[in-house]
């Protein structure tokens, strides 16, 4: 399997543990795919079922991903507008940058969050208290260079058939809704901030949307399957012991290019929290990281 990045991207971006997850879907699985922090979407787009929900409280993901679905957003679209912005910035330089960002705080165009998103520094999403983006230009003017560009809209016209083979509904709001809406059927998808990671958030995160989150998948009737942090070298993630320990818990080392500075990207622990049966695998304890193959394995990553 083949996992497909998305336009837009962001840290901590869950592109090489698609296969992972997907390994605990199982193959049986029809009902609707949920997913209440889609964030870029890379996991919806790739594991998805015929149906899926996909939702998050920031508007300007779900707008981008709407415009696309109402063709609003196409390949053509997105090519005239990188390459003529793109030359801009290379002609004006930075203050370029600094104009579309102060535009898009007006307007709020979807063509200008996805420019931001791949101009902006460390390929962070961040908004201020007021709502307003404030992610520094990357320092590269030559950042949309014509092969750049095409991989890009290749990008878009990846997402555009998904959405257009599928029965995708996106929506702006927030989680314990999304989660209500689960039946038995289901299987939601959980990517929230990581929680004492100092993650940027729309809405921000703290102590008290953990513990609605786990109160929210607790009482669901459908399956969930969540991305959570396990330990690094510095610290351990108290809420595994405080909320999830309860529940299937397996883990494995990924290494996280996160920061501006080298000394900080540090490789760290991902856990994986569900409620999916995990009898029918090989292992029943948690997973140590060279037991990663079972799950690629499984997941077909040499396919």
């Amino acid at each position: 399997m083949k996992v497909h990045v998305p336009p837009i991207k962001s840290q901590g971006i869950k592109t090489k543990l698609v296969l992972w997850i997907r390994s605990l879907v199982p193959p049986e699985f029809s009902g609707i795919w949920i997913e209440p922090f889609m964030g870029t979407g890379v996991v919806g787009f790739n594991l998805a079922g015929q149906r899926a929900l996909l939702c998050d409280t920031n508007p300007h993901l779900i707008d981008f991903y709407t415009a696309i679905s109402e063709k609003r957003i196409t390949p053509g679209v997105v090519r005239k507008y990188l390459e003529e912005e793109g030359a801009q910035l290379r002609i004006v330089g930075e203050s370029h940058y600094y104009s579309i960002r102060d535009r898009f705080n007006k307007q709020h165009n979807p063509l200008d969050f996805l420019f931001l998103s791949r101009a902006s520094f460390n390929g962070m999403i961040r908004f201020n208290q007021k709502g307003r983006y404030n992610v520094p230009f990357c320092r590269k003017p030559n950042r949309f260079s014509p092969a750049y560009v095409t991989k890009i809209v290749n990008q878009v016209e990846y997402v555009s058939n998904v959405i257009l083979t599928k029965d995708i509904t996106f929506s702006c709001q927030g989680f314990e809704k999304t989660i209500d809406l689960a039946t038995h059927n289901d299987i939601i998808y959980c990517d929230p901030p990581y929680i004492g990671r100092h993650a940027d958030y729309y809405n921000g995160w703290d102590d008290t949307y953990e513990r609605n989150l786990f109160q929210s998948l607790s009482a669901s009737p459908g399956k969930f399957i969540l991305s959570t942090w396990h330990h690094n070298d510095y610290r351990a993630n108290e809420y595994i012991d405080l909320l999830w320990s309860q529940f299937n818990i397996i883990t494995h080392e990924h290494f996280y290019h996160v920061g501006a500075n080298e000394r900080n990207r540090n490789p760290m622990v991902e856990a994986i929290v569900t409620n999916i049966d995990l009898s029918a695998f090989e292992f029943v304890e948690p997973v140590k990281p060279v037991q990663l193959q079972l799950f690629e394995e499984r997941a077909g990553f040499d396919s």
